[in-house]
């Protein structure tokens, strides 16, 4: 998301709209969002913080510019990522929590900076919880940093959100995700002008996911029964936020 910039007149206004089958991992780089959801939610999300909302059989919620903000130019940056349900787990019920910065374990090392936001990694460990093996790591190198990434986890990838990244003598720029081979041992490397990263990682699914819109799930019967339930007016609403939404798409 972004980098956004914002003049005085904007605002940042994704309107109450539905999820199933997923969860959505919200991480701020700049700026502030407030969340609310049909769970009765209401928070603004900074930077460094985590919004981890599980959709299970049906959420909505909207996210804008906080209203002490609206009125003056803002920025806006970060990542939101959306982590498929397990198949038995798909229909559970719908859950938000949100993490502050502060509860995250800190990398510090020699040239290697930043902070384990989900899962374990290098004997640090994050307090949130989630549903499936899940690994998110928000690291900056100084240039020429290597920093290795253990093959532990099945599935590995690293997003370049700033600078020059080096693998295996490929250099790779910003905006870029690289997906790695199971069980390669890599190491990573900063560019001249060192980077900053995502590392992900996590379990493999064990079925086939469909995705339409914001709907997710192992059975396009489902993704269609959400179609309707959200057409007809049958998901929850989002307290605070009643009076628009994003209407289903058409096509």
């Amino acid at each position: 998301m972004g980098l956004a910039l914002l003049r005085a007149d904007q605002a940042l206004d994704v309107k109450p709209h539905p999820h199933i089958g997923l969860s959505t991992v919200t991480y701020l780089f700049d700026g502030e969002i407030k969340h609310r959801d049909s769970l009765g939610t209401e928070l603004v999300i900074k930077p460094g913080d985590i919004n981890l909302m599980t959709a299970g059989r049906g959420i909505v919620h909207s996210e804008r510019t906080p209203e002490n903000l609206r009125g003056h130019p803002t920025s806006v940056s970060g990542l939101q990522t959306w982590l498929a349900l397990p198949e038995d787990r798909e229909e559970t019920d719908p859950a938000f929590s949100h993490t502050g910065r502060d509860a995250m374990p800190v990398i510090d090392a020699d040239g290697a900076s930043g902070r384990v936001v989900i899962g374990s990694f290098d004997g640090l460990a994050s307090p949130v919880s989630t549903l499936t093996d899940t690994l998110y790591v928000d690291v900056r190198l100084k240039p020429g940093r290597r920093f290795p990434f253990s093959a532990a986890h099945e599935e590995r990838a690293v997003y370049i959100l700033s600078g020059e990244l080096v693998v295996s003598g490929d250099r790779f720029a910003a905006d870029r995700l690289l997906v790695f081979r199971p069980g390669d041992e890599i190491t990573i490397e900063a560019g001249q002008a060192g980077c900053h990263v995502m590392m992900f990682g996590g379990a493999a699914l064990t079925s086939k996911r469909y995705i339409w819109w914001n709907f997710v799930s192992s059975s396009k019967e489902r993704i269609e029964k959400a179609k309707e339930e959200w057409r007809t007016g049958r998901f929850d609403i989002v307290p605070g936020d009643e009076e628009e939404f994003v209407p289903l798409p058409t096509g």
